[in-house]
């Protein structure tokens, strides 16, 4: 008989960033779900009490970590951290993402280096430090946080475009790179979804429903959960032979 995809991460260890809420909370649960024990990166390891009994409901060991991505010291150490204490590292989610909104006249040097500091140069020696571990096993999975906002233009957020952007390409260049070494390197590249930080925009009845309107298939915002299944697929042996690929998960934005 042949062979059937596996969607199955049990004996896995996967290390999230950003993990205390939306995205990140969801993603650690939906890998604990499919099997994986999970570490936390964390801001600030106060409050992650949700994100740490989402992994821990679904049976599985959850280890918080301190992970500021402004200290790369501090990333380094967590991913280290996330290896020994849990046996390993098989995958890593590059999931922490900032973006200040300004015209891109009136953006100042302190959120421009703030954003290109958090999304690319945090996913970047994260991606590295994990590399380093997943290497020598001959086996990794890396999924990467873009946006649509790096296939399309967002007024008042260029510079978050422009990291989101070079985050798709990034991309590209890790997948070959590491390839030989048994390291696959994707990316999701969501649409608006209902999380904490988009909550006081989408707040805004008719920015929501320009949104909406924009989202051209589907028509409606979408949900934490709809970007945690991409992740546990790429992370699955299902796509083995998928890498350097980013997934847009944008209920037909770009499709228009």
């Amino acid at each position: 008989m042949e062979a059937l995809p596996s969607f199955d991460l049990e004996g896995r260890v996967a290390l999230v960033t950003g993990a205390a809420r939306g995205l990140g909370r969801s993603i650690a649960a939906a890998l604990a779900h499919a099997g994986a024990d999970v570490a936390l990166g964390l801001h600030s390891l106060a409050g992650a009490d949700e994100a740490i009994s989402a992994v821990e409901s679904q049976g599985r060991r959850c280890l918080p970590l301190a992970m500021d991505m402004l200290d790369l010291d501090q990333v380094r150490a967590a991913v280290v951290a996330a290896a020994g204490q849990l046996g390993r590292l098989d995958i890593l989610v590059n999931n922490v993402g900032v973006g200040p909104e300004n015209l891109a006249v009136d953006v100042n040097v302190d959120d421009f280096d703030y954003t290109v500091a958090v999304n690319l140069k945090g996913t970047f020696f994260a991606s590295q430090a994990a590399a380093r571990l997943m290497i020598p096993q001959g086996y990794g999975r890396v999924i990467n946080l873009s946006s649509q906002a790096g296939f399309v233009a967002l007024p008042t957020e260029s510079v978050y475009c422009m990291t989101k952007a070079a985050i798709t390409h990034l991309t590209k260049c890790l997948a070959v790179e590491w390839g030989p070494h048994g390291i696959t390197v994707n990316g999701v590249a969501p649409t608006f979804i209902r999380t904490p930080g988009t909550g006081p925009a989408l707040s805004d009845p008719a920015f929501e429903r320009d949104v909406t309107e924009r989202i051209a298939a589907l028509h409606r915002i979408g949900e934490p959960v709809e970007v945690a299944g991409a992740v546990v697929f790429l992370a699955s042996p299902a796509a083995s032979l998928i890498t350097g690929e980013t997934i847009l998960i944008d209920g037909g934005w770009t499709a228009r």
